[in-house]
This record gives structure tokens, sequence and C-alpha cells, in this order.
């Protein structure tokens, strides 16, 4: 799956990365990791991504979390419309999402 492969990228590149495969436990997983960037999908099962964004940029503990969103449709504008800190089109070459994710990061700590 994708997501096995983005996570071994991202060991790879030095980084952890936890999959959450059920999209109602997003938030909780969130809150419980505290991960310093979230790479979700716009369309996940049976679940609006982008009502999970809204409720991460509510949520006073997680809200200010770099999330990109990823999509195969060109949704960029509604993404970042509800919040997204950035928006990748798939496909995309993982050179390009690792840069973007570094962009995230630094801007974040900064």
């Amino acid at each position: 799956a994708t997501s096995t492969l983005l996570r071994t990228l991202f060991q790879i590149e030095g980084y952890e990365g936890v999959i959450c495969p059920r999209p109602e436990e997003v938030l909780q997983m969130i809150e419980q990791a505290q991960p310093d960037l979230v790479l979700m999908d716009v369309h996940l099962a049976e679940v609006d991504a982008i009502n999970i964004l809204a409720a991460i940029r509510a949520d006073r503990l997680i809200g200010q979390v770099p999330v990109i969103m990823t999509s195969g449709m060109d949704v960029e504008d509604k993404c970042l419309a509800a919040g997204a800190s950035a928006f990748m089109l798939k496909p995309f070459r993982p050179s390009d999402l690792m840069n973007l994710i570094k962009q995230q990061l630094v801007a974040a700590a900064g």
C-alpha cells in the first residue's frame, strides 16, 4: 500500500512515520503521538478528511500541527481554505513530497 511505501521513504529520510489505518481514529492518534507533521489523503474510507482537518484545527492541543493534504483530484483551494498547511497533487514524486515536508517542518519551527 502507499502508506507502507511512504513510511519506508520517511525512515530512509530519518523520520518516524506512524500510520493510522482507521480515519475515525486520526484525531485521537494525533493527540497521543504529537507528530511534527500530518500527511492525510483527502479521500479516506467513508470519512471526509476535510472534516477531520477542521477538527484538527479546532483542537487547542493539536491545532497548530502542519497538515499536508494529498489527492488525485486538484482540490488544493478547498484544502487550503479548510486549514491545510499545504497540498500535494497525486501522483507525486517522493522527492517533491520530502521537499514539501521539509519546508513545512522549517516553517513550523520558525
